[in-house]
């Protein structure tokens, strides 16, 4: 006998990808910026955003996307390569501010054989990690524990903001 743990949310995600013919990271920062909560965009660069994880590994789990769809790492351009670098530090930093965290996962999956879910746009995730945040839950049911609603968290991310970006001007 298997258990089922029923998670009704998740259809959005499958309805959503077959709603647009275009790539979610493609169309949502096409929207305007008045939607950012709803598309859970949290910061807008020149090249590259920022976004929360819709099913997030832990609580604040971005992402760092670039705007131009490419899924090759080698067709960024300097530019490019250098803001998303500068967004994933952005996000450390903003995570720290806001959750604190002991360490953190940071990577991207090239390819649909790596684990990528959407492969031919690329992104960085940035995860926020805690001692002990794998608990019997993940460890024996396959689940991830998540404490904090995405609005709730997105709220705060976009609160601490301007604060976390001006301490990294002022570093630079």
């Amino acid at each position: 006998m298997i258990d089922q743990l029923w998670a009704p949310w998740r259809v959005q995600l499958f309805e959503q990808k077959s709603r647009l013919d275009s790539c979610i990271f493609c169309e949502f920062p096409s929207r305007p910026e008045a939607e950012d909560c709803k598309t859970l965009i949290v910061h807008r660069g020149e090249s590259a955003f920022i976004i929360q994880n819709a099913f997030p590994y832990s609580n604040g789990h971005l992402m760092v996307i670039p705007y131009r769809h490419t899924g090759s790492l080698d067709s960024l351009t300097e530019a490019e390569a250098q803001e998303t670098l500068r967004l994933v530090r952005l996000s450390v930093n903003l995570l720290k501010a806001v959750y604190s965290p002991e360490g953190f996962n940071i990577g991207m999956n090239l390819g649909a054989a790596a684990g990528a879910g959407i492969a031919s746009h690329l992104h960085w995730h940035v995860v926020p990690r805690w001692t002990g945040d794998t608990n019997f839950m993940t460890a024996l049911g396959g689940v991830r524990v998540v404490p904090e609603s995405l609005p709730a968290t997105h709220e705060r991310l976009r609160a601490a903001l301007p604060a976390v970006i001006e301490a990294c001007k002022s570093r630079a």
